[in-house]
């Protein structure tokens, strides 16, 4: 017999073979046997014992199904048989969606995937329901934020979203016979990495090469990280000229603020979340790497980026609420605002760079800059008068630039610092104007302006 739609044969294990199993999976089901040569001539295997404990073990907890794995023997020689039925629901390795046909192990990309997931499930990825979180496990915070900057961008009017939190989620098309989609848990739910691995954003540092100097994870909802991390990037990691223009201070960052912002949330809405990997955003003296991953339409390269196009969202239910909290571009525009503003600013153009499954943009710092006007908030806040104490000021900011949710009590510890004299450090920067409190003392959280 030969090998078919149904079968395959291989002489030893490797763990790629779980890519094989994987198709099986998302086809018409199969039989894999190791410990056959590629005419269906036993070879036989010599480490059976620890395979049959192993590959049983990566199935369920590389690709999250059982298979029916079995030892054979004949004409004195072991060989393994795993038998693979039809997945109900989509299966993937890694992130990766792979679907027997006939012989071969075909990758599904681009519209085949979307159309793949949406013959089993009838549903895109994000729009899959979620059992064991209801609406009442929603961060309140989270939400808060939506409710403000849909209003603060006029995408909705503040009387539309005077409604309870199931209404909003209704309205904003998040439920599905009464239970959540998986997008509704990435926007508002305070840990969805419970449930999705790699639901946050790294950022880090670096000099030369592999030198990381310093780095942050932000973790959280969606809109719990959307909040913090531009913030974060233009306050921790980047320097800015100082010039004067009749008395007024101007402060010019090496890139654009309104570009970066834009490219970090098309990341977060568009990100392949089922990859189990992390946003990632690389910044450099001289250039700023955002990192996510993806799965573009058929056909479409970097360039296709470039050019005009049709906005083609991998994640619609993502995309739709971040729209309405003025967040993205729902024509296509967001990579056209993302160049005006680098043009703007006096810098190239945007790279984009696809490799694979990911995607990057690249921003190029601006030249020119005199390093000696280069001057940090922290730097800043040591020039202070009115007796804040700049050393203790820097503390109380790192603190809410990481801690944005922290109460005085949880910020002191942070600082190692008495509760009163955090109080009167904090006070004083309200005072001067550098961080404000937003949303209250409960559900509220401080920003660094």
């Amino acid at each position: 017999m030969a090998e078919n739609q149904n079968t395959e044969w291989k002489e030893s294990w490797r763990d790629e073979y779980l890519k094989w199993v994987c198709g099986f999976a998302n086809a018409q089901g199969g039989r894999l046997y190791i410990g056959k040569s590629d005419n269906g001539t036993i070879v036989g295997i010599s480490d059976s014992k620890s395979l049959m404990e192993d590959i049983p073990n990566k199935i369920q907890t590389t690709l999250g199904i059982i298979a029916d794995v079995n030892l054979l023997t004949e004409d004195d020689k072991e060989y393994i048989e795993i038998v693979v039925a039809p997945s109900s629901y989509p299966v993937n390795y890694r992130g990766e969606y792979y679907r027997r046909s006939g012989s071969t192990l075909q990758q599904l990309r681009g519209s085949s995937l979307t159309e793949f997931i949406r013959e089993k499930t009838g549903l895109l990825w994000d729009a899959v329901p979620v059992d064991n979180i209801g609406v009442q496990d929603l961060d309140q915070n989270s939400i808060d934020i939506f409710r403000r900057e849909a209003v603060r961008n006029r995408r909705m009017d503040k009387e539309d979203l005077n409604i309870s939190n199931e209404e909003l989620m209704d309205h904003l098309d998040l439920l599905v016979d009464g239970k959540l989609k998986r997008a509704a848990v990435m926007l508002f739910y305070k840990k969805p990495g419970r449930i999705i691995t790699g639901c946050y954003v790294k950022i880090g540092k670096f000099g030369e090469g592999a030198d990381l100097q310093y780095q942050d994870l932000l973790e959280g909802s969606l809109f719990s990280i959307a909040d913090r991390v531009i913030d974060l990037i233009f306050t921790k990691y980047l320097k800015a000229a100082i010039t004067y223009e009749h008395d007024v201070r101007v402060e010019t960052f090496p890139f654009p603020r309104d570009g970066v912002r834009e490219a970090v949330y098309n990341a977060l809405g568009h990100n392949n979340y089922a990859g189990s990997v992390p946003i990632q955003i690389r910044i450099e003296d001289d250039a700023m790497y955002i990192s996510n991953r993806c799965i573009l339409p058929l056909n479409w390269t970097a360039e296709t980026l470039m050019e005009p196009h049709k906005s083609v969202p991998f994640n619609p239910s993502i995309a739709n609420v971040f729209y309405r909290a003025g967040y993205i571009e729902a024509w296509g525009r967001g990579i056209q605002k993302i160049c005006d503003s680098c043009r703007e600013l006096g810098t190239p153009d945007p790279e984009y760079i696809v490799f694979g499954n990911d995607i990057t943009v690249k921003f190029t710092a601006l030249k020119g800059q005199d390093d000696t006007l280069n001057d940090t908030l922290d730097e800043t806040l040591n020039r202070q008068d009115g007796g804040l104490d700049g050393g203790l000021a820097d503390k109380v900011l790192n603190a809410i630039v990481e801690l944005p949710e922290a109460t005085v009590l949880e910020i002191a510890n942070y600082c190692d610092s008495p509760k009163r004299t955090v109080e009167r450090t904090i006070k004083a920067l309200r005072e001067q104007g550098k961080i404000v409190r937003e949303g209250g003392k409960r559900y509220g959280h401080w920003k660094v302006l």
